[in-house]
């Protein structure tokens, strides 16, 4: 049986890939905020389904089987078959809603992109395992270090902007796979601080 990460990756793939050589489907699913006032609402959703190009989606995608199939095996099985799938569309929906609000009166603005959700993924593991090590460009990083360059990135693109990727999706995401974590699990917490005073490098 395909695990909940391959799924979602084969699905986002699959959608993505058309989107990129069929306009209708790239302009039905693109989070389009005088849209979503007329009612489409479905947007939030589904344009973490769709991406910029093929190193968007790429990224996004590898990002989310390094560290989705981590969580998804060893640490969400936990609470219920299909709470890491809830998990991870929540969070695609909810980080979409700040940028909806705060663009919600612009015409030209849209958005697309998995980033909320793997952001998510993304700081529930740094919140598990803080100090697990990550390779950027085959630089080992502890994950909580990671984390922290992966917010200013984030801000610093969304600032620059005229890329359609929802960046502020990122910080919101990252938020979202926090607060999501301690709303499971009452013990991460705890677990995380007495974690993130025993620094343990694995280089």
């Amino acid at each position: 049986m395909l695990s909940h990460t391959l799924i979602i990756i084969l699905v986002t793939a699959a959608i993505s890939i058309s989107a990129f050589s069929n306009g209708r489907i790239y302009n039905d699913l693109i989070m389009y905020p005088p849209a979503i006032r007329k009612g489409q609402y479905y947007r939030l959703l589904t344009s973490g389904f769709i991406h910029a190009d093929y190193m968007h989606l790429i990224f996004n995608m590898l990002t989310l089987w390094f560290f989705g199939k981590v969580l998804e095996q060893q640490y969400f099985q936990q609470f219920g078959k299909f709470t890491y799938l809830i998990f991870y569309l929540l969070a695609i929906t909810v980080s979409d809603i700040p940028s909806y609000v705060k663009h919600r009166y612009n015409a030209s603005y849209a958005s697309l992109g998995a980033s909320g959700g793997v952001s998510a993924m993304l700081f529930a593991f740094i919140i598990l395992a803080p100090w697990s090590t990550i390779y950027i460009f085959f630089l080992p990083v502890p994950a909580i270090v990671f984390g922290v360059l992966y917010l200013v990135y984030s801000q610093y693109m969304a600032n620059r902007g005229g890329d359609n990727i929802n960046h502020d999706a990122h910080f919101w995401g990252a938020v979202f796979g926090i607060v999501g974590v301690l709303v499971l699990d009452r013990n991460a917490i705890p677990r995380f601080i007495e974690l993130i005073q025993r620094p343990e490098f694995n280089f």
